[in-house]
């Protein structure tokens, strides 16, 4: 039998709701890691397994990556932080950002994004980390600024046809590409404006917030920047501007629909300095074209006096037909439809702050491929 579970990360824990995929009526478990923040959330489920990764950070503890097989009842957790900047370095970790499963034919690899802006790659499954030099050692590093959640490398996107080629974004550095599995990357910008900056169009230095992909398309992406709706046709080469109809060009929140690589979703804002829904409406616009034109899709949505905001990873989509799309907000609401967006309800309210969401469709009947679990000691 098929679930459908939401993955909800918050400022103090996780939450897993689970619903069968008629998704009328939802089932809340948590918080697990109560008390922790948690920026990052990801779905294992290749092979036999079903595991979820999730960023845990805590005033005490730090950052550390852990795991759970057993949808929270117990935690795999290291005595130490195995994601960990080289000595020599002078640098120290202060989130996970993103958490990326390699493909289904390298079922352990695994790449984490982290602040201050650098990405970490496993081949055994997470038992050990090694930093991507490529971008470590990368000559614009040291001219990258932080945003405003810091120097964040907060997005990863694996091209699923090309085993070397990984775009990843960094605020505030903007797109970089590898072609060769990490070992150089180039930054790809061409054509997104930096309003900040003295040069408009430059190099690097964009604060991009999201870059979103469809497998089906993996050549095309869309990206969502601290004032910009962008799209490429080219795999990052050059940008094109796609924001007509939209009723501001800043935002975090961007999420492709699973079955239509034309489709994509974003949340506006009304800008850098007012953080609010534009006109304080709460709408989420969707484009079915590739961005040539854009719907607000508002029905079950606060259209008076809502100022909740969605940040960058706080939308996702689920698998079914039609799909599931979720979002939560900054003020602890979860809103859900279960028509790609053409109706919402108030799935959940009262949670703390949402920093990241994400659904999943699984078998409950296939058996998890189980690892050692215990709870941390610290928990």
């Amino acid at each position: 039998m098929k679930t459908v579970r939401v993955l909800v990360g918050t400022t103090k824990g996780v939450f897993f709701l689970r619903a069968s995929p008629a998704r009328a009526a939802w089932q809340v478990e948590g918080p697990h890691l109560a008390g922790r923040a948690i920026y990052s959330l990801a779905h294992d489920g290749r092979g036999e397994r079903s595991r979820v990764w999730a960023g845990a950070a805590s005033m005490h503890w730090g950052a550390v990556l852990v795991a759970t097989d057993t949808w929270g009842r117990t935690w795999d957790e290291p005595q130490e932080a195995k994601i960990k900047f080289p000595a020599d370095s002078g640098l120290a970790l202060k989130q996970i950002w993103q958490i990326a499963p390699g493909p289904d034919d390298e079922p352990d690899t695994l790449h984490c994004g982290v602040d201050p802006a650098a990405l970490f790659r496993t081949t055994d499954g997470g038992k050990t980390w090694e930093i991507v030099h490529g971008l470590l050692d990368h000559p614009h590093r040291a001219r990258w600024q932080p945003g405003g959640g810091g120097l964040c490398l907060h997005t990863i996107v694996r091209d699923p046809g090309h085993s070397g080629r990984m775009w990843v974004a960094i605020s505030s550095g903007g797109v970089y590409r590898t072609t060769d599995g990490g070992r150089t990357w180039t930054a790809r910008n061409a054509g997104i404006r930096a309003e900040f900056m003295p040069e408009r169009y430059p190099e690097f230095g964009q604060c991009v917030h999201k870059v979103v992909q469809h497998p089906s398309r993996p050549g095309r992406l869309f990206a969502q920047n601290h004032w910009g709706l962008y799209r490429s046709d080219d795999a990052g080469d050059s940008w094109q501007d796609i924001a007509r109809g939209v009723p501001s060009d800043f935002g975090f929140a961007m999420t492709m629909h699973p079955h239509a690589p034309d489709t994509v979703y974003i949340i506006p804002i009304e800008s850098d300095m007012v953080r609010v829904p534009p006109e304080g409406k709460l709408r989420v616009y969707r484009t079915r074209n590739a961005g040539r034109s854009w719907e607000a899709l508002t029905r079950g949505l606060p259209q008076r006096r809502a100022y909740d905001i969605v940040l960058r990873d706080a939308m996702t989509t689920d698998s079914l037909d039609p799909a599931g799309v979720y979002f939560g907000t900054r003020n602890g609401r979860l809103y859900a439809s279960k028509d790609s967006g053409g109706s919402w309800r108030l799935a959940l309210d009262g949670l703390p702050s949402i920093t990241c969401v994400r659904a999943v469709v699984s078998d409950d009947r296939k058996p998890a491929r189980r690892t050692e679990a215990r709870r941390s000691a610290r928990r």
